[in-house]
């Protein structure tokens, strides 16, 4: 157990959220930029599936390696290393907005901010000392990817209607995506100038007497089975919003900015649930609110394609940011609670692969559902299986109160 200082953590704490904020922020606007960029140029809704899938394929392979590499390491070389990456995705893309460039962007942006989450995620879970901490810290972090998943979209919009102007163009055209991908490209250097200062815990054990193992070893733990099977439905959700909202506010001629505010107020309503966690942590339990939180996504998806207004859809994507915000937090808590000290940064990237693993298939799913049926079946298809999957959740209990033996 740490001695534990409270203002230096918590300033420490609030300057990794404003890194994760920053990086993660560089990978949520070139995002939406770039499908945008590809439906413009007259690329279908199969080819933009293609696209997003990609920002979640570098993370199928670096996520074991890259935990293994925290483990390692700690916290800053992982995510000096994210830095540079995450910069010349973005910065490549504006030199050339041209669709294969846009693949490249997306693969490096998205690997840059996977290893980098995994490694703030292990630095904070290593800081807490009991499982009320654990669920306030992984809360308070969470708060980086909501705030970022606002902030990228909505700053990526502003800039692509109305950026051009800044380097001779007019406002719409082409060149309103150059100066969105320049300053998504710049991001990520303030996220490292955030966390290059934070202090470096101690590892679980002497590195040189670290043996190999078989990171499937974690999956033989019925526990772990079951969380990853219900993180994985929760990020379907993620990522079926994230695909159709371009998708249908194309289709209906919204505007970039509308469509990118569309995608902020999920991800401000997300953040506003997550500053309300910590707050009443204690009286949480972690599987109780996660088979709440599938019930309610279930109801939401099946009303989503009914709203046609940008209003009606805002509100929509309101509540479901509310109901998915919660759920994070709850799932990083108990992963640390059933998982050995020494191998949560494993622990962490096994997570992060399965998810991207279907990450990389979802959204060319969706993009050929949505090509052959329409989108409004994609959300109730994924609906419906959230609907039925949330029993897994409902045995997600970590009977002790405390942390597990090897949390000591």
């Amino acid at each position: 157990m740490h001695a534990v200082n409270p203002k230096p953590v918590r300033f420490a704490l609030a300057r990794l959220i404003g890194g994760h904020i920053c990086l993660h922020a560089c990978m949520a606007g070139t995002r939406l930029a770039a499908p945008l960029l590809a439906l413009n140029q007259g690329y279908s809704p199969l080819a933009v599936g293609f696209l997003l899938a990609l920002f979640a394929l570098t993370q199928v392979f670096l996520a074991l390696p890259a935990g293994r590499y925290a483990d390692r390491h700690g916290l800053k070389r992982p995510v000096r290393l994210a830095v540079m990456a995450s910069s010349l995705g973005a910065g490549l893309a504006v030199a050339f907005p041209v669709f294969p460039v846009l693949c490249v962007s997306a693969l490096l942006t998205g690997g840059a901010t996977g290893a980098a989450a995994i490694a703030l995620q292990r630095h904070v879970g290593h800081a807490a000392r009991d499982a009320t901490e654990l669920k306030q810290v992984f809360s308070w972090l969470a708060i980086g990817p909501a705030v970022s998943n606002f902030l990228g979209p909505f700053l990526a919009g502003l800039l692509i209607d109305y950026g051009g102007g800044l380097i001779g163009g007019q406002e719409g055209d082409f060149s309103g995506y150059r100066v969105a991908f320049m300053v998504m490209a710049l991001l990520p250097l303030a996220s490292w100038a955030l966390v290059r200062y934070t202090r470096e815990l101690p590892v679980a054990q002497d590195r040189g007497q670290v043996q190999p193992r078989n990171s499937w070893d974690l999956l033989r733990v019925p526990m772990m089975q079951r969380l990853l099977l219900v993180n994985w439905f929760m990020s379907s959700c993620w990522d079926v919003h994230s695909f159709v909202i371009p998708v249908i506010g194309h289709e209906r001629g919204f505007s970039a900015s509308v469509i990118g505010t569309l995608l902020g107020a999920f991800a401000l309503a997300a953040a506003a649930v997550r500053v309300v966690l910590p707050l009443i942590a204690a009286h949480l339990r972690e599987w109780v609110v996660t088979t709440v939180a599938m019930l309610l996504t279930a109801l939401l998806f099946g009303i989503y394609p009914f709203m046609q207004s940008p209003w009606t859809m805002g509100l929509c994507s309101v509540l479901l940011g509310l109901v998915l915000g919660s759920v994070q937090p709850m799932i990083m808590s108990t992963l640390h609670q059933i998982t050995p000290k020494d191998r949560q940064g494993e622990a962490l990237g096994l997570r992060l692969m399965s998810l991207n693993g279907s990450s990389v298939l979802m959204p060319m799913l969706f993009g050929t559902v949505g090509a052959v049926v329409g989108v409004s079946v994609v959300f109730w298809a994924v609906g419906l299986m959230v609907g039925l999957g949330s029993r897994a959740a409902w045995g997600l209990r970590v009977e002790s109160p405390g942390l597990s033996q090897d949390k000591r």
